[in-house]
């Protein structure tokens, strides 16, 4: 065949290839579409191509412009389904097993992210029996991009929660949904569009992101692609700088440290959990081995077992027997790892863990199980291992150059896991963002709501429904008065109450003080879901709030204070005297106050502040024993006066 008539052949095949019609990712079977509204179909084609779209034996007719692209709208449709859409053109592409139900766009940094499967311990009864074959999920793929808004993703399907196929489903999404499904049996679809540790400015677009020249400036230095390469050869080239062999003792001897037949009796003595730096090891970053003989009952053997290492900073990996049984590359997930049945014997089992840290401190993160278990047998790890240092590393003198973190930068996750779907009608927005802004308060009132603002804005249905969480306590407990950031940023959440169309879950009784991830994720899904039923679904008998602060006065030596939702009344949860008030007079030195229920106000006062001007509830990162609610159940937000 001559080289001209191949060519041409070739060239046809890509014109044919362009002339398909081609939809987004996520217009695909088993989706869920927006009931009760007109929603939009669109894709591609080839430039003035006209396209049939039959949908419950209607035909709808679009042609693609000079561009290629095409939209059209199918009818306002009741909640049901299975329908089948069938598109043709050139080509024919059968949508099938569709529904009509309400679609929620979900998104936000790690406690969206995190799926069922990570809290399979606490909701192991939940993930057996779950079967709603009209709950499902669209996740998105985790893709940043500086460069501008994307029209499509890479990759991705709906998943219905029934299953196994209930696992990879965001855990607060899931929660949400079944609640809302359980009680209106309208089908829900949920778009995952969530990434860890993401700030806020990454979701923003480059149109609300003008409003803030400081991020301003950012986003447009990364539109310069010299700029953005160039710290990327800067970073390759410190990092081809350091040593490429490995240093760690632990893997260099004569025979590693896992090894069973290694003898460890020189190694010192450690308790498991705790951190490394609280017991001797100090300032050390670097590798440490652990090492401990356990006794393992014949009733575990033959069978498959489970080993639960609670949480480790940072990385870690697990040998029994000399076999390596799992491996964690970052400090917050909980280490659960499962042990094959012809790992374990009898009697004397070793079990070693190379502990990896690079800031901070090192080592087991307290009040998490650790322990081994197979059928109705568990023994306890915690206790006194051996340790010993494999590496230690040296301290970093100066700056070290770093790529871009791509998915931390403005608009970057807007363009890639927003901006594909701002066509697709949906019923509103869920929110749980704001872990990696605490130290940014004042900046985050004022983010937030340009983002509301932004995303309505860009959906052009108006003013959406906006639900989310505020953050739950996490760290230490205080018992003083203190200044908090994440106290702080919790007020920045509250002001966007002020938005129209918004409501705010309270979690802070959610938390954990060791765990950025707290397992409780079914309640602040259900809390979301009461303030879908009261401000989306209509159901004014439903008390979807805790109380929220709403004025002071002060009489005397006292300062009385008044509520929102405070449903059927105040309580304190637990029957005890009210805790975690704190009163100042006007050098706001505050001190720790008594409170109590007075009517549907309460009134705060101390023996120790005889002119007392401010107040400040549950005022700190982890408030411990804060107990004021509403009489349906729901806490109070933290708040102060001032």
């Amino acid at each position: 065949m001559k080289k001209g008539i191949v060519f041409c052949i070739a060239v046809c095949a890509s014109l044919c290839a362009k002339a398909q019609i081609k939809l987004p990712q996520f217009i695909r079977d088993s989706m869920v579409l927006q009931r009760d509204q007109p929603v939009n179909i669109w894709g591609w084609a080839a430039p003035k191509e006209q396209l049939t779209v039959t949908f419950n034996s209607k035909r709808y007719k679009a042609v693609a412009d000079a561009s290629g692209n095409w939209k059209l709208q199918l009818p306002a449709t009741k909640a049901g389904g299975p329908y089948t859409i069938t598109l043709a053109a050139k080509n024919t592409i059968t949508l099938k097993d569709v529904l009509f139900g309400d679609v929620w766009f979900c998104s936000g940094q790690s406690n969206m992210v995190h799926q069922l499967n990570i809290h399979d311990v606490i909701y192991a009864n939940e993930i057996a029996h779950a079967n709603y074959p009209a709950i499902r999920q669209f996740f998105v793929p985790n893709v940043a991009d500086l460069n501008g808004p994307k029209s499509d993703l890479p990759s991705g399907v709906w998943k219905a929660a029934v299953g196994e196929d209930v696992r990879p489903f965001s855990a607060v999404a899931y929660f949400f949904a079944k609640k809302i499904y359980n009680q209106y049996k309208v089908p829900i679809g949920i778009i995952n569009a969530s990434w860890g540790g993401s700030p806020i400015q990454a979701w923003l677009s480059d149109e609300a992101i003008a409003a803030f020249p400081a991020i301003e400036k950012t986003l447009q230095k990364n539109k310069d692609t010299a700029y953005v390469n160039g710290l990327s050869r800067a970073a390759i080239a410190y990092n081809n700088t350091r040593p490429t062999q490995v240093l760690d003792k632990g893997l260099t001897g004569a025979k590693t440290w896992f090894d069973p037949t290694y003898n460890s009796t020189n190694w010192h003595s450690m308790s498991i959990p705790g951190y490394w730096e609280d017991q001797g090891a100090k300032d050390l970053n670097g590798v440490v081995w652990y090492r401990k003989e356990v006794d393992i009952p014949a009733s575990m053997i033959g069978k498959p077992a489970k080993v639960y290492l609670g949480r480790i900073v940072d990385m870690d990996a697990l040998y029994i027997n000399g076999k390596l049984i799992g491996n964690t590359w970052y400090q917050y997930p909980q280490r659960r790892y499962a042990v094959g049945s012809d790992v374990l014997k009898p009697g004397k089992n070793l079990f070693v863990i190379k502990v990896t840290n690079t800031a901070g401190k090192g080592g087991f993160v307290p009040d998490k199980p650790y322990c081994i278990f197979a059928g109705n047998d568990t023994v306890d790890l915690k206790g006194y291992w051996q340790y010993k240092v494999g590496e230690v590393y040296e301290p970093v003198v100066g700056a070290v150059p770093a790529a871009i973190a791509m998915q931390n930068q403005p608009a970057a996750l807007y363009n890639t896991m927003v901006a594909p779907f701002t066509n697709y009608t949906i019923k509103g927005f869920l929110w749980y963002q704001g872990e990696s802004d605490t130290f940014q308060p004042a900046e985050y009132a004022k983010l937030q709501p340009a983002l509301i603002k932004d995303w309505r804005k860009l959906w052009k249905q108006g003013e959406l429904p906006f639900l989310y969480v505020q953050l739950p306590g996490f760290m230490d407990y205080t018992f003083s008065p203190v200044e908090s950031n994440w106290a702080a940023f919790r007020e920045a959440q509250l002001q966007s109450l002020s938005v129209p169309n918004t409501g705010m879950a309270v979690a802070i009784d959610l938390g954990e003080w060791n765990d950025i991830h707290p397992d409780r994720k079914k309640e602040v899904g259900e809390r979301l879901s009461l303030i879908a039923e009261k401000l989306v679904y209509g159901n004014n008998a439903v008390v979807y709030s805790g109380p929220i602060y709403q004025s002071s006065t002060v009489a005397g030596n006292k300062i009385s204070i008044s509520f929102t939702h405070i449903g059927s009344g105040l309580m304190a949860s637990d029957g005890e005297p009210l805790q975690q008030f704190a009163i100042a007079g006007a050098d706001k030195k505050f001190v720790w106050a008594q409170a109590k229920i007075v009517g549907d106000k309460i009134e705060v006062w101390s023996d120790r502040i005889a002119k007392p001007l401010y107040v400040r509830y549950a005022w700190s990162d982890n408030p411990d024993g804060a107990n004021l609610y509403n009489k349906e159940g729901l806490p109070a937000s933290p708040f102060r006066t001032e």
